[in-house]
This record gives structure tokens, C-alpha cells and sequence, in this order.
């Protein structure tokens, strides 16, 4: 039976599209935040007419805030694109495929007062750039030491660790003019409550081992999966921090 049971669960992943996790629904679930985007954004929305979202992923976030007339999205992942621009052009955003927003932005100096990101790459020269004098860039960050633990029981290692976290982004903006108005950091509890969903986050979040696969982890994963059976879920730890600036 238990052996039907991994098959299962292997079998039942179904191919991701956008950032859309309610498929896997409360098979994964993650503790709050210390704070919450979404609440962080409102208030600065209110108070101005454009708006750029930097690697809106398929729309999903952008798509449910009160947005003025003028607003765009920029996404770098060709396969969000066409996701994005379903959700948000019915909805009066111009989306626009760009593939590294850590390089120079498509638009003129000063043209937008509100920029958010959430767990995308910037640019905090371009950004500064872009962003109107006292307007607002809003981010929300996945740390370095994002998942760390998934890496360990799959026991996968790399040397190719970069330092991302609020100290390092923090500076980054301040060195090139922003005043920060608040930032936060902290770790909250993950739990998979079977392989399956967390096969699926892997194959979602495929920057987190990049050489993944069932049928190379297949070891690793029936491991897990015993993990599982035995306590009820597997724990780890995301890595998030917020930072809200401005010119």
C-alpha cells in the first residue's frame, strides 16, 4: 500500500501555470508573516495615478488591488506572459515582457509614483530612475536562506550562495538616494503534508534546486515521503523580508 501511496502522489502533479498554488490547496501550508504586503501597499495606492509592478509573475497579486488608469506590469518569464496579460489587460494594465529588470527599464525618467515588487529581481539604480520625486517603491524579498532546509534533505549543495537579505537590500537602495520609510525580516514555518505538494512547489519554485526531478531524487524524496508517513508533515523555513522607500 505504501508503495501505491508514493506512486500517488508522484503521479498527481499536475503542470504549474503562473504562481497559481491553489491546486495544491491546504497540502502546503505556510504561518504568517510579520506583516502583510498587500496592507503595506494599500494606503501608498490611494495616493497616486501610476503604478508599475516589477515580475508581476501571471498577475495574480496585481490583479486583485484597487489599481489607477495608469498601470503596468513587467514580466521576465516568457511563459507568464500571455497568463498575465489575460488576467490584467481586460482589467486596463499594458503588460510588457522584459526579460531581466535588473537591466535598464523600458520607460522614461520619473514615470510612475508607486513601484511595488513582490519576490522579484530590481534594479535599485533603475527603479530610483523610473520612480517619480516622493514616490513609493515597495518590495517583498525571498531571503538567501529561503527553503534551506528542503536543500538539506534532498541533500542538495551548491558554493553559488549569494547574500540577500534587508541589511543588503537596504544599503543598496540607500547608496544610490532612497530614504527608507520601514523594513522588516523573518523566517515563517513551511509544512508539506505530502510528496506530492512538495514536488509540486519544486517543480514551481525551480530556482530552489535546479536539477530537479522525481526520477533523480527519487531516493531523497522516498525518504521524505517516509518522514512524512510517519509525523504528518515535513518542515522548512521561508525567508522573507519587506522594505517600503521612498525618493
Amino acid at each position: 500500500m505504501d508503495e501505491e501511496v508514493y506512486q500517488f502522489w508522484v503521479n498527481s502533479v499536475k503542470k504549474i501555470r503562473g504562481w497559481d498554488f491553489s491546486s495544491i490547496g491546504d497540502r502546503m501550508s505556510t504561518e504568517p508573516l510579520d506583516w502583510s504586503y498587500t496592507s503595506e501597499i494599500l494606503f501608498p495606492l490611494s495616493l497616486v495615478n501610476s503604478v508599475l509592478d516589477i515580475d508581476t509573475g501571471g498577475g495574480e497579486f496585481l490583479s486583485d488591488l484597487p489599481l489607477p488608469d495608469y498601470t503596468t506590469a513587467l514580466e521576465s518569464w516568457q511563459p507568464n506572459v500571455d497568463i498575465a496579460k489575460n488576467r490584467l489587460e481586460p482589467l486596463g494594465v499594458d503588460v510588457i515582457y522584459h526579460p531581466d529588470a535588473t537591466e535598464k527599464l523600458p520607460f522614461a525618467d520619473d514615470s510612475f509614483q508607486l513601484i511595488i515588487c513582490r519576490h522579484g529581481r530590481y534594479n535599485p539604480s533603475e527603479v530610483y530612475r523610473v520612480l517619480e520625486d516622493d514616490g513609493y517603491f515597495i518590495t517583498q524579498q525571498v531571503g538567501y536562506q529561503d527553503q534551506q532546509e528542503l536543500n538539506q534533505l534532498l541533500l542538495y549543495e551548491t558554493d553559488d550562495i549569494q547574500i540577500w537579505d534587508e541589511q543588503t537590500a537596504v544599503e543598496e537602495l540607500r547608496d544610490v538616494g532612497f530614504e527608507i520609510l520601514r523594513s522588516k525580516q523573518t523566517k515563517a514555518e513551511t509544512r508539506f503534508y505530502d510528496i506530492g505538494a512538495l514536488i509540486f512547489y519544486l517543480n514551481a519554485v525551480s530556482w530552489q534546486i535546479p536539477d530537479f526531478s522525481p526520477d533523480r531524487y527519487e531516493r531523497q524524496l522516498r525518504t521524505i515521503h517516509d518522514i512524512i508517513n510517519q509525523k504528518g508533515w515535513i518542515s522548512s523555513f521561508a525567508h522573507r523580508f519587506f522594505i517600503s522607500a521612498t525618493k
